[in-house]
């Protein structure tokens, strides 16, 4: 698992990325965490998602304790869901993420072939990153000022 940020420009245009992750994520109705997620390859943007409930269903992602509801999906989820609808391929693509990963996610990362995975905030739990460091797919961990 690569956690070191590489050259400048590629430092700078993560950075970028990441911050339109971070706008993307203003589009979710959630209230506990708010993630948004975006697919790059060859720098152009090919996915986009952010979490929220499946399609057709009340945009209300927390029940009346204020604990997610089990059907919300995950932004990344969302992106990589959206990308296999279209034309475009994520093998070999990067993904930019608000949160670090979940394990479930991690799993739909590699499937979809996408080689590198850029972060803000470290989810609590960190499974879904080491299974992506077992998968041999890049992972860099870039807090944004």
């Amino acid at each position: 698992m690569n956690l070191s940020p590489g050259n400048s420009k590629q430092r700078l245009l993560d950075q970028r990325y990441l911050r339109m992750a971070t706008i993307w994520s203003e589009n979710s109705y959630c209230q506990r965490r708010k993630v948004g997620a975006l697919i790059v390859k060859d720098k152009m943007i090919i996915s986009d998602g952010y979490n929220g409930t499946p399609a057709g269903f009340e945009n209300i992602c927390e029940d009346q304790d204020g604990l997610t509801k089990d059907y919300v999906l995950h932004a990344e989820a969302n992106a990589i869901t959206k990308v296999a609808k279209s034309s475009n391929s994520s093998l070999g693509a990067t993904l930019y993420v608000t949160t670090s990963p979940c394990l479930e996610c991690a799993k739909l990362i590699i499937q979809a072939g996408i080689q590198r995975v850029v972060f803000n905030d470290r989810y609590r739990k960190t499974e879904g990153l080491d299974l992506l460091g077992r998968a041999g797919v890049s992972v860099l961990h870039l807090p944004l000022p």
